[in-house]
């Protein structure tokens, strides 16, 4: 996402934090477009004049539950690539940081996804969030995956990104059980498969 695509955000006070924490709950579990205003402002503790001047709309706090989630998955996947030891090892890791953060904060699939099927039309604020978060992980993908195979990053980065996804989707509607730890396995064979074995000179 640019600069000039970056959607507004709003300065959190504590009452803004604490509408913003129940809002992210209510609309993960429930859909955006269940959840009105009211019920987020009674959930918080805080008066819906307070939710309206902090945040000013509905789609204003949309934007700020997304935006908030991603932010702190990349934080979290940034400090666990941070942690290995060589590319494969980080290209595996994204795997298994999403198995995790699955568990942990997304039971019902991925948020963008399910926010996707309520958001698809690009002039909602939120429309650039959703898809930007998806286009950084294809980029992370093909960044990670080019110093194992240079001549075919943007290939293997978006076989790489449909595994990943189509685990998302899968471990969401639990069509199968391990569907993330299937797509790892897979990963793991593709770059096995795939690293660049040219004589260097």
């Amino acid at each position: 996402m640019s600069p000039a695509e970056a959607p507004h955000r709003v300065p959190m006070t504590p009452a803004a934090r604490r509408a913003l924490t129940a809002a992210g709950r209510l609309f993960y579990e429930r859909g955006i477009h269940a959840v009105g205003v009211d019920l987020i402002a009674a959930e918080a503790g805080v008066t819906k004049k307070t939710l309206y001047d902090r945040f000013g709309s509905k789609d204003q706090l949309v934007v700020e539950y997304l935006a908030d989630r991603d932010e702190r998955w990349r934080a979290r996947l940034a400090e666990r690539l941070d942690a290995c030891a060589s590319p494969r090892e980080r290209v595996l890791a994204v795997f298994d940081v999403s198995r995790a953060w699955m568990d942990e904060n997304s039971p019902r699939g991925c948020g963008m996804v399910n926010a996707h099927a309520e958001i698809d039309d690009p002039s909602h604020p939120a429309y650039a969030i959703i898809t930007g978060q998806k286009q950084w992980m294809l980029t992370l993908f093909t960044d990670l995956v080019r110093p194992l195979a240079p001549g075919s990053a943007e290939s293997l980065g978006r076989t790489l990104m449909l595994l990943h996804e189509g685990a998302l989707v899968a471990f969401g509607l639990r069509v199968f059980p391990g569907a993330l730890e299937q797509a790892r396995d897979q990963a793991a064979a593709l770059l096995d498969g795939a690293v660049d074995r040219t004589p260097a000179g």
